[in-house]
């Protein structure tokens, strides 16, 4: 009994850190059908993300057929650390550097949709807010004290994050999220940072479980077999049984 309360507490624990610690996370509505989606993920990703953040478990090879790119598209477009093809997608910086930057090195993020998911992933890229007192510059509403900087700081804008403040009966303080205030415009406007935005979280749900592809081009057909075989069961069913009173 008491391993399997130990059990429940943990799969709750872990519940909670996916979801941000609490934090409100909004609706990705990622479409890993979408082939436009990815290829816009892809890009934008490899032009965002890819100076720190390496995808070790995927090749580009993989990723031009599930995608529908050609080897030259990939090459000229995708590929800025004189890699080849069939290598895999590592980082443009030295994990040596990352250290010195950053305090640690950036985290793979070949796996990180499977282990955080779309939303929160959705919620953290968007949650960026000016905080001084960080020594980026930065804080983030759904991972607090993140050591990322904000990449996307010129396409989203910067931002001020509000908080209410609650006195607890213990006499502690917590604050929690409001909402937040634009203190400059970006490039892009709310629906276009949206837009972006899905699709890198689209583009990594994919790299996280790329076989996801082929099994939901599969299940039509697999549901389908199984249909027509529970028919044909039923039928020999009634044949072999049609004497029998």
């Amino acid at each position: 009994m008491k391993n399997l309360i130990k059990i429940l507490i943990l799969l709750v624990s872990s519940q909670v850190l996916a979801s941000g610690e609490g934090a409100h996370l909004e609706k990705a509505e990622t479409n890993i059908r979408s082939k436009e989606s990815l290829r816009n993920g892809a890009k934008n990703y490899m032009n965002y993300c890819s100076g720190c953040h390496s995808l070790q478990y995927q090749r580009y090879k993989r990723m031009a057929e599930d995608l529908g790119l050609s080897k030259e598209e990939v090459e000229q477009n995708l590929i800025f650390t004189g890699a080849k093809y069939t290598d895999h997608m590592t980082m443009n910086m030295s994990s040596e550097d990352s250290e010195v930057w950053f305090g640690k090195a950036p985290p793979d993020l070949s796996v990180i949709a499977r282990a955080r998911g779309n939303d929160w992933l959705f919620s953290y890229l968007k949650g960026f807010y000016k905080d001084p007192s960080r020594p980026s510059g930065w804080n983030n509403t759904v991972f607090k004290n993140a050591s990322m900087p904000n990449v996307f700081w010129k396409q989203q804008g910067i931002q001020e994050a509000h908080f209410d403040e609650h006195k607890l009966d213990s006499g502690v303080v917590t604050h929690t999220f409001d909402k937040f205030s634009k203190l400059t415009d970006g490039t892009m406007s709310d629906e276009e940072f949206d837009h972006t935005v899905r699709d890198i979280v689209n583009f990594l749900d994919y790299t996280s479980e790329p076989a996801k592809l082929i099994r939901l081009a599969y299940a039509p057909w697999v549901l389908l077999f199984m249909v027509l075989l529970v028919l044909m069961t039923f039928l020999l069913k009634k044949e072999f049984f049609k004497d029998i009173h």
